[in-house]
């Protein structure tokens, strides 16, 4: 299974990334066929304005969209900017397909200076990817400059990196296989029976 870290920090070492690479390996320690792929949206600010304005992916920012695509699960951090998710990083989620996300699990996390903004998760972060059709695990992940090294940020990490790696390991499964009826029949999803007879 692949897991995408998609980290919007913008600082060299960044809080927003090591927050994004903690969350993935607690990931992996659930899970340890789970491989790891890190987008950094900082290094395609340049083709993500472009593509805003054009139209067009450049060669660099379509990989990263491909990558996220067809993750299993996606792991997305942002630093606070104005009591919000930062510019950047919307605007990464602005041009990828609609679509991409839908049914894709996914941990939303957050850095910033102050415990006050910890509410961006839940008055910003998790509308947008429910807009976007994802499936958002239940345990969200804020650190504040405080949180580093204090007890309670590894528990949350601990908790919301079992709850994607259940949810990767439930729906991937589910994907493959189609629901199996009594004595081995399998159902047929509506959608593809009415499918079949307009055929």
């Amino acid at each position: 299974m692949k897991l995408v870290v998609v980290s919007a920090g913008l600082s060299v070492p960044s809080s927003t990334r090591l927050l994004g690479d903690r969350l993935a390996a607690a990931v992996v320690g659930h899970d340890a066929s789970v491989e790891v792929q890190v987008v950094e949206l900082r290094d395609l600010a340049v083709e993500i304005a472009h593509h805003l304005t054009n139209g067009f992916p450049g060669r660099k920012l379509a990989a990263a969209l491909d990558a996220v695509a067809g993750a299993d699960g996606l792991v997305v951090v942002t630093p606070v900017f104005s009591a919000s998710y930062s510019g950047l990083f919307k605007s990464f989620f602005d041009v990828l397909d609609r679509d991409a996300l839908a049914g894709k699990p996914v941990l939303v996390a957050a850095t910033g200076g102050s415990a006050r903004h910890s509410l961006v998760l839940e008055h910003a972060m998790r509308p947008l990817f429910a807009y976007l059709r994802a499936v958002v695990v239940p345990t969200a992940v804020y650190a504040a400059s405080e949180d580093w090294g204090a007890e309670g940020l590894a528990g949350r990490i601990e908790r919301a990196a079992a709850e994607l790696a259940g949810l990767m390991g439930g729906l991937s499964r589910q994907a493959a296989a189609p629901p199996a009826g009594p004595e081995g029949f399998v159902v047929v999803p509506f959608a593809e029976q009415l499918a079949a007879l307009r055929g």
